[in-house]
């Protein structure tokens, strides 16, 4: 008689650093399940025939079957389940947001929460990490090489699905560290840089080759790769190029892009007390957004020693895009969110004890107005409008705009034949993923603009089978 599933009708709750400690260090907030806790969590799958959760994942793991085999205690057999659709099982267990991709699509969320999905992709990874030696791959070379340009999720994805099918795949990296937003932009307390680092060394185990300091554009072209030898060439650089508001006082000292601040503390170590990375700690801080980077600028300025952090958000939090679990977590840790809020002005310190020029001074405070909730906009969202004669100030040390990226334009003004749409995003075939330039592909964020770490996964996954397509056709 078949086992009947677990009907709880919530997910089997994720162990966590207490706020009041977790506040104060960079360790990971989330401490990972137990073989139990694993074991029964997996028994809340129903292990639906249509299996709608795969329907839900960029890179299409077979969900059903890896729980299944975290259900019968067969890790090891979970494990080799998901590296059969992913090749950063320990990454998208952490960062991704389940919560609107698979888990979205689960039966059990109907009528409860639906089966943790991220959770268990995690453990199962974990477990397979902590016990596994690395062995390296032996796999049969083609001889056939590909170049990679950038090491970030979309690049590693590529590049691992390319390896597997026996190509000699190279991924070049502009930054002296490898992972691109994984290293500089996710910070230790949500992605710990040794799980980045075991995951590119799977990579580097099936003969992934990776240089680091080659700036595509500068060092060398994408027509310089093409010419070289290199028989395709896949564009994964993301999109690192922070925005900014246009207000008056974007320009004061403590003033940051979003970008600039967690790549001061999550690539150059700025948190660690030895570090020589200049970065303002203390104070009070305002960061203005509301996505994912927002949450992890704010968390991190609360760990480097922040008196009072301010999230200021010109929508609800209704709206807000960051993932649910990271919002329940900044404000466990006492981060107060200015919701309906918008700034028109940061100002500078005009004391008579500050002889620097006000408009080139430091940060004193951030000018506010209040917003409502207007009409619709073109995505179905409602437009913030500003509420008359509402403004207000709120004293600050330090500003962080986490409002948006995108592309970095030098790919673009150094490779010919290659079209970008007017945002700069570089424009593909929405089924390959290739450029309008021959044998050149691209994926993630220099395609969409910045997205998800999956997304971006998920296109670099489509692009290999693509580059495969395309190359062994022209032997």
């Amino acid at each position: 008689m078949p086992e009947l599933p677990n009907l709880q009708n919530t997910k089997t709750p994720m162990p966590v650093q207490d706020p009041s400690v977790r506040a104060h260090n960079f360790n990971e907030v989330a401490t990972g399940y137990t073989e139990e806790m694993a074991i029964n969590e997996a028994k809340r799958c129903l292990n639906c025939k249509h299996m709608p959760c795969v329907g839900g994942c960029p890179v299409k793991v077979y969900i059903p079957e890896f729980i299944a085999k975290v259900r019968a205690g067969d890790f090891d057999g979970a494990y080799e389940v998901i590296q059969k659709s992913s090749r950063l099982p320990a990454i998208c267990g952490r960062v991704c947001p389940q919560e609107t991709q698979c888990e979205s699509k689960c039966v059990r969320g109907i009528k409860g929460e639906p089966v943790a999905i991220g959770r268990l992709e995690r453990f199962v990874a974990d477990y397979h990490n902590k016990k596994t030696n690395q062995v390296v791959n032996d796999i049969q070379k083609n001889g056939i090489k590909v170049a990679i340009v950038g090491s970030g999720p979309s690049g590693l994805a590529c590049a691992g699905e390319l390896a597997q099918k026996g190509y000699e795949v190279t991924v070049f990296e502009a930054l002296h560290k490898l992972g691109g937003v994984l290293a500089y932009g996710i910070p230790e307390f949500r992605l710990p840089k040794k799980i980045l680092d075991l995951e590119i060394s799977n990579l580097k185990n099936m003969g992934v080759k990776f240089e680091t300091n080659v700036v595509i554009g500068r060092t060398i072209t994408v027509d310089e790769l093409l010419g070289g030898g290199y028989g395709a060439v896949f564009i994964g650089t993301g999109a690192g190029l922070p925005r900014f508001m246009g207000i008056d006082g974007e320009g004061l000292n403590g003033v940051y892009s979003a970008n600039e601040f967690l790549t001061r503390s999550n690539l150059m170590q700025a948190y660690e007390n030895n570090s020589e990375t200049p970065i303002m700690k203390g104070g009070n801080v305002a960061v203005v957004g509301g996505g994912n980077v927002a949450m992890d600028a704010a968390r991190t300025a609360l760990r480097l020693g922040a008196n009072k952090v301010y999230i200021i958000y010109r929508r609800s939090m209704d709206e807000m895009p960051a993932r649910k679990e990271e919002i329940e977590h900044a404000i466990e840790e006492g981060i107060e969110f200015k919701i309906l809020t918008n700034p028109i002005e940061v100002l500078g310190h005009k004391n008579e004890n500050d002889k620097k020029d006000p408009k080139n001074g430091f940060v004193r405070a951030i000018r506010c107005i209040k917003m409502e909730l207007g009409e619709p906009d073109e995505n179905g969202r409602r437009r913030p409008v500003e509420i008359p004669n509402s403004e207000f100030d709120i004293d600050v040390d330090v500003v962080i705009m986490a409002i948006g990226t995108s592309p970095n334009p030098l790919i673009k003004n150094t490779t010919g034949g290659l079209d970008v749409n007017k945002y700069g995003c570089i424009v593909v075939d929405e089924q390959t993923f290739k450029t309008s330039k021959d044998y050149v592909y691209a994926g993630g964020d220099a395609v969409t603009g910045a997205a998800t770490v999956i997304s971006a996964m998920g296109a670099g996954k489509t692009a290999g089978n693509a580059i495969d397509e395309l190359l062994k056709n022209n032997k």
